[in-house]
């Protein structure tokens, strides 16, 4: 039973190498490198990847051409910062080849930020402590989103694996504060789109919720200042994001307006 690994990639150079090496137990590996400069396409190939290159405006367009690409009857599904340990790659050999009772499983991970392990307290699109990534060609699909999109899946739930995905989140707390920067940018255009924003008080108790959910439900308190920051990032993601929708449609709608105020002058000078 063929498994393919597929990887999205977007300028990844100093990750990926270690990413790929762990997948090497796949009969294929498929890379979606989009809109890459470096050599993100030519260390996927020394590990005799497949390169799909393509310009992605939408994380759900990188991840629908990649599975399209895959030959196999069974994808595992890696982003550049994870490993599969040699634990993980058995438990999946196995979990596929054992007449599995359904069509896709849940793969728990863990979160590292530097070399500090931290279970608890993510969500929010900061990270995620078990997700569908081990499934059936044709059973995933995702909403059209730049960032974090919805999951869709068909088929039956086969179980969840006990070996964990292991996750660099961040090298430190500098890259987690450019990555929130990064993550409330793409999520503000995915708002704009939709015309799905709210108030800045709407926004507000959003992001309350979100660091309720992060450090008290989710139990961030017992990570120390790490979940306390993660919590923290959880609220402002839904701040920062509305806040920076609302200005991004004030600008679209000011771009809109000076052509017709640039005909409306034009034709004032004619009439005189």
């Amino acid at each position: 039973m063929k498994l393919s690994a597929l990887v999205c990639a977007q300028n990844d150079e100093a990750r990926l190498a270690d990413c790929l090496r762990g997948l090497e137990f796949c009969d294929e590996i498929v890379v979606v490198a989009d809109r890459c400069t470096d050599r993100t396409q030519e260390i996927a190939r020394h590990f005799g990847a497949r390169v799909i290159d393509g310009i992605f405006p939408l994380e759900s367009q990188r991840k629908a051409a990649g599975v399209a690409a895959c030959l196999g009857e069974w994808i595992l599904e890696i982003e550049t910062d994870e490993h599969v340990d040699a634990a993980l790659a058995y438990e999946v050999r196995a979990a596929i080849h054992g007449r599995p009772a359904g069509d896709w499983f849940d793969v728990p991970l863990h979160n590292y930020v530097g070399e500090t392990l931290v279970r608890r307290g993510w969500g929010a699109g900061l990270g995620e402590v078990l997700a569908p990534r081990l499934y059936r060609r044709r059973v995933k699909r995702w909403t059209a989103r730049r960032i974090a999109p919805g999951v869709v899946l068909e088929g039956r739930h086969a179980g969840a694996l006990e070996t964990p995905l292991k996750r660099r989140a961040d090298p430190d707390l500098g890259h987690m504060i450019a990555r929130l920067n990064r993550q409330t940018s793409l999520r503000a255009q995915d708002l704009a789109d939709a015309g799905d924003v709210r108030s800045l008080v709407g926004d507000m108790g959003l992001g309350f919720a979100r660091f309720w959910t992060s450090y008290v439900w989710r139990q961030g308190l017992r990570e120390g200042e790490l979940g306390f920051l993660i919590a923290l990032m959880a609220g402002l993601d839904a701040v920062l994001s509305g806040v920076r929708a609302r200005h991004l449609l004030k600008l679209r709608a000011d771009a809109a307006a000076q052509p017709a105020a640039q005909l409306a002058q034009v034709g004032f000078a004619g009439r005189r």
